[in-house]
């Protein structure tokens, strides 16, 4: 009971929303602002004076004291305001593997005629990027969060810290972005060679279509190699069209979630697809994959690569959680 009550309190004191969607505003209400130790030490200071001023009957004394407290509430406010009305938007997320660092982009918009400075963007408050925005500017903040499991992963709960100007008093803010990056299993070490190639698909697929003769035209399929594109068709009717060739069937590579020993776990088994479909990109190899519940056509290329490296990183999660 006391640990819901808790709870509940730290969720509204510090605006715990879960992702937000869209820009995020950071009003008023959602800026903190504490002293640092500087700020507590000039706060001692200036009582200090005081109470010498106030036994000795110190004019001067009186004036230093409200010189520094005037500082002090100056600072203070100039502190909260180098975050307030900043806007929060995420950038684009590039899939990463699992057990590398994933990047988060954060655009950070000003819409006021006062800069902001050395604003600090952290999820784990050991490492941060400190960035400026211009007056009614915009700049850009990065986060790197370590990509432990394949699957979606999502930064969670960013701060923004400014101590800007004097170190006084500390200023922060969370955002919580509604934004995700892929990551794909980690490739397996190289050891288990690739699976035997077969001509055709040798399931009904587009038989008979080969590499040695030109036999026409047809509309472009995602997976297309580049250098079948007929680019003089495509500048001339602005539309995609591939070149077919006629003679041998062409070579297609499987690679098979049965292909693998029947000891081998469902990680591993994702790892060695993976580094599997990495070794054939890299041979520019034609290939497919199949898996219990998924399969992708016979195919090439930078984008055939993610597709087939997508549909291991999500292979079984539920759909809701992807």
């Amino acid at each position: 009971m006391l640990r819901t009550l808790r709870q509940n309190a730290l969720n509204w004191m510090f605006q715990r929303r879960g992702p937000e969607s869209g820009a995020i505003v950071l009003s008023q209400r959602r800026v903190f602002i504490l002293p640092t130790r500087q700020g507590l030490l000039l706060a001692l200071v200036v009582l200090l004076i005081l109470i010498g001023s106030t036994n000795y009957d110190l004019s001067l004394g009186f004036v230093l004291a409200f010189l520094l407290a005037a500082t002090g509430i100056q600072t203070m406010l100039h502190t909260f305001r180098n975050l307030a009305q900043l806007r929060i938007t995420a950038g684009r997320s590039e899939a990463v593997f699992a057990g590398e660092m994933a990047l988060f982009t954060l655009h950070l918009a000003n819409p006021t005629r006062a800069a902001r400075y050395a604003i600090a963007v952290t999820a784990d408050r050991n490492e941060a990027d400190y960035v400026d925005v211009p007056a009614e500017g915009t700049a850009t903040a990065t986060v790197e969060i370590p990509a432990q499991r394949r699957g979606w992963l999502r930064p969670g709960r960013l701060m923004l810290v400014t101590r800007f100007p004097a170190g006084l008093f500390r200023a922060w803010s969370y955002a919580e972005p509604d934004v995700r990056c892929l990551v794909y299993p980690a490739p397996a070490a190289p050891g288990l060679p690739l699976p035997a190639s077969t001509a055709g698909d040798g399931e009904g697929g587009d038989q008979g279509q080969g590499l040695e003769e030109f036999s026409g035209l047809r509309p472009y399929r995602p997976g297309d190699a580049p250098r079948h594109i007929a680019w003089k068709a495509v500048a001339r009717d602005d539309t995609l069209v591939t070149k077919q060739f006629a003679g041998r069937a062409p070579v297609e590579l499987w690679l098979r979630w049965d292909a693998l020993p029947q000891a081998t776990d469902v990680e591993s088994r994702l790892s060695h697809l993976a580094r599997w479909v990495i070794e054939a990109e890299r041979s520019q190899l034609t290939y497919g994959l199949r898996l219990p519940a998924d399969t992708v056509a016979p195919g090439n290329g930078p984008a055939h690569r993610n597709t087939c490296l997508r549909a291991l990183a999500l292979h079984g999660i539920e759909t809701a959680q992807a």
